[in-house]
C-alpha cells in the first residue's frame, strides 16, 4: 500500500505572546528529532513527502515567504532542521485539518496514495482533525506518537488514543512506522 509523509504545520514563527507557544516550543524541541529521520527516510525510500502548513491569513504566502517568516521568528532551531526543500510538495491551509478545502485529497489520489503517515503540530488540534478527516477519505492513518508535538500532554494523549481506537490508525514510534 503506497504512503506519503505528511507534515503539518511546522513552518511556525512560535510567538511568544500566544499563551501556547511556551508549552509547545519545548513538546517541539523534543519531538523533531523523530520527525527530521522520518523525513530523511522518506526521501531516502522514494516515499512522497507532502507538507501542509497554516497560511496564517496570508492567502499570498507560499511556501518561501512561510519558510521565511517562520525561520526569523524566536525558535529558528525548530524551523530550519524540519523547513521543506526547494521543489518539497508543498499545500498550504487555513484550518486545522489538512483536508479542509485544500488540494491534498486530490494530489493523494494522483498519487495512487491510500495511506497517509502524520507528523507535525498539534497532536490534540490539526493532526486529530487531519486523522479523521483522511479517515472518513477512505486513507489508512498511521501517526507517529513521538513525532507529533501537542501544547496539553493528556489532550495529546487522548488524541492519541482516539485516533487509533476511532479511525483505527497505526499508533507507533517513528522508528517502527513503515513508509
Amino acid at each position: 500500500m503506497k504512503s506519503a509523509l505528511i507534515v503539518v504545520d511546522m513552518l511556525n514563527e512560535y510567538e511568544y505572546e500566544h499563551a501556547d507557544a511556551e508549552v509547545l516550543v519545548p513538546s517541539v524541541r523534543e519531538a523533531l528529532p523523530a520527525m527530521r529521520r522520518l523525513v530523511e527516510r522518506a526521501n531516502d525510500e522514494g516515499t512522497p513527502v507532502v507538507y501542509v502548513n497554516d497560511n496564517y491569513g496570508d492567502w499570498s504566502a507560499g511556501r518561501p515567504e512561510l519558510v521565511a517568516r517562520a525561520a526569523a521568528g524566536r525558535a529558528r532551531d525548530l524551523v530550519e532542521p524540519i523547513a521543506p526543500a526547494e521543489g518539497t510538495w508543498f499545500i498550504a491551509k487555513a484550518r486545522h485539518s489538512i483536508f479542509y478545502e485544500t488540494q491534498l485529497e486530490y494530489l493523494l489520489r494522483e498519487q495512487e496514495v491510500k495511506r497517509v503517515v502524520l507528523i507535525g503540530q498539534v497532536t490534540e488540534q490539526c493532526i486529530l482533525y487531519s486523522a479523521l478527516d483522511a479517515h472518513v477519505r477512505h486513507f489508512h492513518v498511521a501517526v507517529a506518537r513521538d513525532a507529533v508535538a501537542g501544547i496539553d500532554a493528556d489532550m495529546a494523549d487522548c488524541a492519541l488514543r482516539m485516533m487509533e481506537r476511532n479511525m483505527h490508525a497505526e499508533v507507533v514510534d517513528a522508528d517502527e512506522c513503515q513508509l
